[in-house]
């Protein structure tokens, strides 16, 4: 039963998962081939975005910068292609994200 829904980057996820079951250790092994931070480093991300407070900024495109953690403004745009967002907001954005790479 699904008791709640929010958008989670991979790497949050993976706190999600049953890391006893044969099926979770595979999905758990696909999932961090991929993440480039840690759970942990991810929620940190997600709270500073958030404390950015940027109206055109969502959570599912919170979670989207948290998976791929884009170096410059043009991959700013591509993962956020459904916000116009402005060259300040996307220096704040990157430099955050700097942080923790």
């Amino acid at each position: 039963m699904i008791k709640n829904s929010e958008p989670l980057s991979m790497a949050e996820a993976t706190e999600y998962i049953d890391k006893s079951d044969e099926k979770g250790k595979e999905v758990l092994a696909f999932i961090k081939k991929f993440t480039k931070i840690k759970p942990a480093e991810s929620k940190k991300l997600r709270e500073n975005l958030q404390k950015l407070d940027l109206i055109k900024l969502n959570e599912n495109s919170i979670a989207k910068l948290i998976d791929f953690l884009p170096e410059n403004s043009e991959e700013v745009n591509k993962i956020i292609s459904d916000a116009n967002l402005n060259e300040d907001e996307i220096k704040k954005i990157l430099e955050i994200i700097k942080e923790f790479k």
